[in-house]
């Protein structure tokens, strides 16, 4: 009896170990091998200026959500990736799951699995739930909010709830074939320069990091857990202490890349030596040089994941380019469209691009 006893701790503790673990090389790339070319977009329904305005109850809006993502099923786009704020689940944790399991509903009837996005340290420093300000005109994304804010990332005693948030939401969603994987933090080490923050913001980052990936894992999650580098060095010595984490804890390896083809190439290939899936879940901006015509083509070839930033034009305001924060469109749009696929009345912004999706793809209609 005794030994039986031991036994069952010993094969118990190994089975818990194993089932944090790091997810192999191997199965990782057993995973890849079994999806069809991943293209998609991040996505953001165009009447939600950010994360609370697409989940609060107020704001909440299924219909837009099921025309909105008719229209990436229709380019042949079979991903999405969305973004979560740990306010929602600390306001409302079984209502917010609700609305996110009624939107993986939506997602699944056209054939798109999203990555859900946990953590994301871009833009707006001090998120607060409720009525959202309205679009700054001719600002690009002058409405998107951290996760978590400045107050809760560098307050010590706001950890448990971020560990309980993190358990809460992958734990309830762990075994869910809707969902194709977690982001568990959007770019940790963006500076949100428009913005003033404590230096001590990245040390935060770094402390929190490991620990997410730790907390995702400890609720045994089906899908696979990444967190991509998205400036800097990716390889060798001169790596960030960010990436290294990001790199190292990742099960599949995903990256942003807003550049030519050829420096998005070049980024493909400095991840390469890593061995495992590679995932860009960030590109195309037009006037940067990131085009679907000259960028998707290049991820086909090398059976990357491209997720380009934008769908349909709306409070966002993304079509606007970064410079607009320096010098507001407000007498007039931009030349060429910084980011999104089709205006707000679901024409594509440029036929063309919608036939490339679809030829590339070879689905959609």
């Amino acid at each position: 009896m005794l030994l039986a006893c031991v036994a069952a701790v010993l094969f118990g503790t190994t089975h818990n170990a194993a089932a944090q673990a790091r997810w192999t090389a191997t199965k990782a790339n057993e995973w890849y091998a079994q999806q069809p070319w991943l293209v998609g977009a991040n996505y953001i329904p165009s009447d939600a200026i950010n994360q609370f305005e697409m989940f609060q109850a107020t704001t909440w809006n299924p219909a837009i959500n099921d025309r909105e993502l008719g229209l990436a099923e229709s380019v042949g786009m079979n991903t999405a990736r969305v973004f979560l704020q740990d306010q929602l689940w600390q306001q409302d944790p079984e209502g917010f799951k609700k609305r996110l399991d009624e939107f993986l509903t939506i997602a699944e009837k056209h054939h798109i699995r999203p990555i859900l996005v946990l953590f994301d340290s871009c833009w707006d420093p001090n998120p607060k739930l409720g009525p959202q300000h309205p679009p700054i005109p001719g600002v690009h994304n002058s409405g998107w909010v951290q996760s978590p804010g400045i107050p809760e990332l560098t307050d010590p005693a706001y950890e448990p709830k971020l560990e309980a948030y993190v358990k809460a939401i992958v734990g309830a969603f762990a075994n869910d074939k809707r969902i194709l994987a977690w982001d568990v933090w959007n770019e940790p080490d963006n500076p949100a320069s428009q913005y003033k923050q404590p230096d001590t913001k990245v040390a935060r980052v770094n402390y929190y990091l490991p620990k997410v990936f730790a907390w995702a894992r400890s609720v045994h999650p089906t899908q696979p857990l990444t967190s991509g580098p998205w400036v800097g060095d990716w390889h060798g010595a001169k790596e960030s202490e960010t990436v290294k984490i990001q790199l190292a804890e990742s099960d599949i390896i995903t990256f942003h890349n807003y550049g030519w083809p050829e420096e998005f190439e070049a980024r493909i290939k400095e991840l390469q030596p890593l061995g495992r899936p590679i995932l860009c879940t960030e590109y195309m901006a037009r006037g940067a040089g990131s085009t679907f015509d000259g960028n998707l083509p290049v991820a086909k070839k090398y059976n990357v994941a491209a997720i380009n930033w934008g769908l349909v034009a709306g409070k966002t305001q993304t079509y606007f380019p970064w410079d607009s924060w320096q010098k507001p469109y407000v007498l007039s749009q931009p030349t060429v469209w910084f980011h999104e696929v089709f205006k707000n009345d679901g024409t594509p912004y440029r036929q063309r691009e919608a036939d490339i999706l679809r030829e590339q793809t070879g689905r959609g209609k």
